[in-house]
């Protein structure tokens, strides 16, 4: 218990820290202790839906925001916006990893929702998962193995959401990211950052459980999903995969690699 009250109080100063008054919420975890901890200060907090896809975080962000009561703003984003903000999203960041896009697309139109509503910074709540072992992929790992996957993440891991804010002009604050709270993170064992309820195994176990009753139970124990999830910008994978005919995929996928030595994966 004294290491979830330390980790709750480190955690608190970094988010006072933080000047910006605008909170990038999907209603997972991380954002959601960073909305509960700033409570008091009333920010307006954002959320991107893609409005022609299932989109989960729709109703988690609701809740959270009326918990606490917060100004909501929801981005809903029409599958064309989505394209054009791709585009901007691949020439920010270099990279056409479809993956990477489809999640690097929803913060960055949350990013520009916050400019366009007057912000010049918003908060995330990137890092959480690089320190907490907060991905699915880590939860079948052997402690020593996790142990050994965190310390290579910590020493690569980026966020995309730094570059965007710098194209559009809105600094990008991070909590999670801060020196004091990155220190006890790594401090703390990898068995005490996976656990298991009802039957179903959690990362971020530790940060659940410090700020369990502070919010909805339902929040608190949330499973992890990726933003592309969470927003439905995932179900672009399923639409271009629908629109174009697998035999003129192939013959350019075909002729694409023979040229360049490039293998496209998916018609995405």
């Amino acid at each position: 218990m004294a290491l979830e009250s330390r980790l709750h109080s480190v955690l608190a100063k970094a988010v006072c820290d933080c000047r910006s008054e605008c909170i990038a919420l999907s209603g997972g975890l991380d954002s959601s202790v960073i909305a509960y901890l700033m409570r008091e200060r009333k920010p307006r907090a954002i959320t991107v839906i893609a409005s022609d896809f299932e989109a989960p975080d729709l109703a988690y962000c609701q809740m959270a925001s009326q918990r606490f009561g917060l100004d909501l703003k929801i981005e809903y984003a029409g599958t064309a916006r989505i394209l054009d903000c791709i585009r901007e999203t691949i020439s920010i960041l270099g990279n056409f990893n479809d993956i990477e896009i489809r999640n690097s697309v929803v913060i960055y139109l949350a990013i520009e929702s916050a400019r366009n509503l007057g912000f010049e910074s918003i908060i995330t709540g990137d890092g959480a998962d690089e320190l907490f072992a907060g991905y699915s992929f880590m939860l079948s790992k052997q402690p020593d193995e996790l142990e050994r996957e965190q310390r290579r993440i910590w020493d690569v891991m980026h966020f995309p959401s730094k570059k965007i804010g710098r194209r559009l002009g809105v600094r990008v604050e991070s909590p999670f990211l801060s020196c004091a709270v990155k220190e006890i993170a790594q401090s703390i064992p990898v068995q005490q950052k996976v656990g298991i309820l009802h039957g179903v195994k959690y990362g971020k176990w530790i940060l659940r459980k410090a700020f369990e009753g502070s919010m909805p139970d339902a929040i608190t124990w949330r499973v992890k999903a990726a933003m592309q999830d969470g927003a439905g910008t995932a179900g672009l994978e399923r639409l271009f995969s629908s629109t174009m005919p697998a035999d003129i995929f192939g013959d350019k996928r075909d002729r694409i690699l023979k040229a360049d030595g490039v293998l496209i994966r998916s018609p995405e």
